[in-house]
């Protein structure tokens, strides 16, 4: 059970008020690691050295622990949100690896596509091209490693 400042499983992730600085962590830990999976928080983990410890301990308590687990928006909505921001300044690694973490949080491949359709309009087509290419290979790697091609999250399927 979660105490004071703890985050509370039940209520998302959502860090309480009176939060230490290390429950602020452990509560971005965790919805990092829902979004963008065990796996992939291990990888940046492994290869943080002197030099980008202190950006990942940053990125895990303001991003993840601070915005990330706030309850203003839904995961999706803030998955939406990361795909036109990213869209916008042209961080294609980064929007692959959010378009991931937007399958996990629950939205689909159509709505995904609304999004870029979207980002069209208000980041420029020359931008959706290279967003609806990114996705296009996201989407063709998921496939490949046999995971759920609806794009629920589900956990990979061993192939045959």
């Amino acid at each position: 059970m979660s105490g004071p400042g703890q985050p509370d499983p039940a209520r998302n992730g959502v860090v309480q008020p009176g939060a230490t600085s290390q429950d602020i962590y452990d509560g971005g830990m965790a919805v990092r690691r829902e979004v963008l999976s065990d796996e992939h928080v291990d990888r940046a983990n492994a290869a943080k050295d002197g030099f980008t410890e202190d950006f990942q301990d940053m990125i895990t308590r303001i991003a993840w622990g601070g915005i990330w687990t706030r309850p203003g928006l839904t995961r999706q909505m803030r998955s939406a949100v990361t795909i036109t921001a990213m869209v916008a300044h042209g961080h294609w690694e980064e929007l692959a690896m959010h378009i991931r973490a937007a399958l996990r949080n629950g939205l689909s491949r159509d709505e995904i596509k609304e999004i870029l359709l979207q980002t069209a309009i208000y980041c420029g087509v020359p931008s959706a091209n290279t967003a609806f290419k990114t996705a296009q290979q996201v989407f063709r790697d998921l496939d490949s490693i046999h995971e759920d091609p609806a794009g629920t999250g589900a956990n990979p399927t061993p192939p045959n």
